[in-house]
């Protein structure tokens, strides 16, 4: 029989069998991707070491559960946001993955973007896609075949609204598998509601935070908290532990205009005092696509508007440094077909909003 070599046998997967033969037969070659953990390198997109958290991909460490309001602390068990990369030259990648919610989908939002893997490759420069997974079950291998043969590099997304358990990547057995380490530089905070959070994108990739990492090669950590991005000093707390290269505030969709009176300049001034010299993007309410033709979403977006541009306003009369205020009206659009439901964009909503964030962000980080 032939000696099947140690480290191929520690790459079998779970599901492998290992077959004796008789003496002096060849072993049949294995089909079995070689496995690797994710885990065991690492993912970009969290503020806080593995040791601090709860699970391996939440968004908030573990200490939060008792800081933060219980909606904010479970929907931080979602792993939006959070990506990892790998080198290989592989024409055949496997991605399995586990997430710990049943509900697979959402009314408004497919189970590519609540549960999936989203896959990219680097291309002369530019982050192209390359495929999603798209759940069934819990666990989901998603088979990406035919691939032309090059040594290249994959970035991969998390779900965006279910809290990944596991996820690996499996190439054949003799492929070359890089992993690549989370990058050590500033990251881009955004803290906001579902729209950050990545309500209703079809796949993990296409939300604007994910979507403007990829425009400016930066880290992105999102802190979007569906529903509850409410501009509370305990996650003002935590933001401050974050040293980013910048903050982008984005609550108003959660927010009523008195609320936005009373924690908008004490948020600002709560991430000034711990991080003096970081910009703050203060980002107006993307507008209801059909507030057009409803006078009550209108006077929604007037009222949290303008305690937000009188809270900007006081700042910067203060003497308040290092503010970017970016009005909501064109976030999407104009011709209201940037969204699934009149609140949440789609991936054109998502893509016009990364439009608009792009050259403040740019400026905001020195970069051309």
């Amino acid at each position: 029989m032939k000696r099947i070599p140690a480290l191929l046998i520690h790459g079998l997967g779970a599901a492998a069998v290992l077959c004796t033969s008789s003496p002096g037969a060849e072993a049949p070659p294995s089909t079995e991707p070689v496995w690797h953990d994710v885990s065991a390198w690492g993912v970009e997109g969290q503020g806080w070491a593995p040791t601090e958290l709860a699970a391996r991909y939440d968004r908030l460490p573990a200490k939060a559960e008792k800081i933060v309001r219980p909606p904010v602390w479970s929907l931080s068990r979602n792993s939006a946001g959070i990506s990892f990369r790998f080198n290989t030259d592989a024409t055949t990648i496997h991605l399995r993955h586990t997430v710990a919610g049943a509900a697979l989908a959402l009314p408004h939002m497919p189970a590519t973007g609540v549960s999936g893997i989203d896959l990219y490759a680097l291309d002369g420069g530019k982050w192209k896609w390359v495929e999603v997974s798209r759940p069934k079950e819990v666990t989901t291998t998603q088979v990406i075949s035919g691939l032309d043969p090059a040594l290249r590099t994959y970035l991969a997304y998390l779900p965006l609204y279910n809290s990944t358990v596991k996820v690996e990547v499996g190439v054949p057995e003799g492929a070359t598998f890089q992993p690549v380490a989370p990058r050590k530089e500033k990251p881009i905070v955004f803290y906001g509601t579902s729209i950050t959070h990545g309500a209703s994108a079809s796949r993990p990739g296409m939300p604007h935070p994910a979507i403007l990492g990829r425009r400016l090669d930066k880290p992105v950590i999102n802190l979007g908290f569906s529903g509850n991005g409410r501009m509370e000093p305990e996650v003002g707390a935590l933001l401050t532990e974050i040293d980013a290269a910048v903050y982008v505030i984005d609550c108003l969709p959660n927010m009523t205009e008195p609320e936005v009176a009373e924690r908008a300049e004490a948020l600002v001034r709560q991430l000034r005092e711990a991080r003096p010299d970081t910009p703050i993007v203060l980002v107006e309410d993307r507008t209801y696509t059909n507030a057009w033709i409803m006078k009550s979403k209108r006077d929604r977006h007037a009222g949290s508007r303008s305690a937000f541009v009188r809270a900007y306003d006081n700042l910067v009369k203060s003497g308040v440094k290092g503010l970017t205020y970016v009005e909501g009206e064109g976030l999407l659009g104009d011709d209201t077909e940037g969204t699934t439901d009149g609140s949440h964009p789609n991936d054109l909503g998502f893509m016009r909003q990364a439009d608009a964030l792009e050259p403040h962000l740019r400026k905001a980080l020195g970069m051309k």
